[in-house]
């Protein structure tokens, strides 16, 4: 699945018409066949989350651009946490949105492990490390994959992860 969020388009999904400044409007993660797809709607047309959705939050639309960002809600993150989990393309993004949780005090690291068994067989001595987290809220733990983006991927990983924390204006 290919993680492909986008900051709120200033106008409602289904009434085309533009949000204003202060307006509630719900923002929707839907799966779709290209990956997640983010639906913004005016408080006036929401009627609860699609069929399909994998999370909902609600936000006020900013006062002018670049102002007025509000971090994605905690529990949205989770469940974007939980469903990259085993897609190793998403493996950077999966890290960064972990080490944002970890700051957040959403997660705590339990544990940095580093796996000597899974390291490179070629005899160059890399091992995998990997993070245990824990998650009171959830009474959950979860395992990543420590991995930075590489230097060529890294714009579009940033790009990625900040349509994902913020909402409203530019991230």
């Amino acid at each position: 699945m290919d993680l492909k969020l986008h900051r709120p388009l200033g106008c409602c999904h289904r009434s085309r018409r533009p949000f204003v400044a202060g307006e509630l409007f719900y923002s929707t993660l839907v799966r779709s066949p290209t990956g997640l797809e983010r639906i913004d709607c005016a408080a006036e047309c929401w009627d609860g989350p699609p069929t399909g959705s994998l999370a909902w939050w609600r936000s006020s639309y900013p006062a002018a651009p670049g102002g007025g960002r509000e971090l994605a809600p905690v529990d949205v993150l989770l469940d974007v946490l939980e469903q990259l989990d085993g897609q190793p393309d998403e493996a950077s993004l999966r890290y960064l949105l972990a080490l944002e949780l970890v700051r957040r005090r959403a997660v705590r690291v339990a544990e940095e492990k580093r796996d000597a068994d899974a390291g490179d067989h070629a005899g160059h001595g890399s091992d995998l490390h990997r993070l245990h987290l824990v998650c009171r809220r959830r009474d959950t733990a979860y395992i990543v994959a420590v991995a930075p983006p590489t230097p060529a991927g890294a714009a579009a990983v940033q790009e990625r992860l900040a349509a994902l924390l913020w909402s409203g204006g530019a991230a």
